[in-house]
């Protein structure tokens, strides 16, 4: 028998009523013994961790919006910068503050947003 590749067996799937796939699916259960279903559900779990552990991000500012300068006082709030630096952060854009905690850079977006201007977190 010729070996068949992943192609041609996909292709094969495609062309099956659900009654005949669910066949399948049983029938390979029975022959080699896993559950495709507990594989999917192992792997859900692996991938949600893997988003969990980002505990820390960088503030950027894309655009200070029309309202530039109650984002300069924002950002000389949030980071104790001088009315110059300040000011440059916000014409320029770039990084606020960096490497924070999520739930204070997610406090920093909201803050800046509500001023006007445009963030992400990194």
């Amino acid at each position: 028998m010729a070996k068949l590749s992943t192609q041609e067996i996909i292709d094969a799937i495609k062309e099956m009523k659900i009654l005949e796939v669910k066949e399948l699916v049983d029938a390979m259960k029975e022959e080699f013994g896993v559950d495709p279903s507990a594989v999917a559900v192992a792997a859900a779990p692996a991938a949600g961790a893997q988003a969990e552990e980002k505990t820390s991000a960088t503030v950027v500012l894309k655009d200070a919006g029309s309202a530039k300068i109650q984002v300069i006082k924002a950002i000389r709030d949030i980071t104790g910068l001088g009315l110059m630096e300040a000011k440059k952060v916000a014409d320029e854009g770039g990084n606020v503050k960096e490497n924070v905690p999520m739930d204070e850079a997610n406090d920093i977006k909201a803050k800046l947003e509500e001023a006007g201007a445009t963030v992400e977190l990194q």
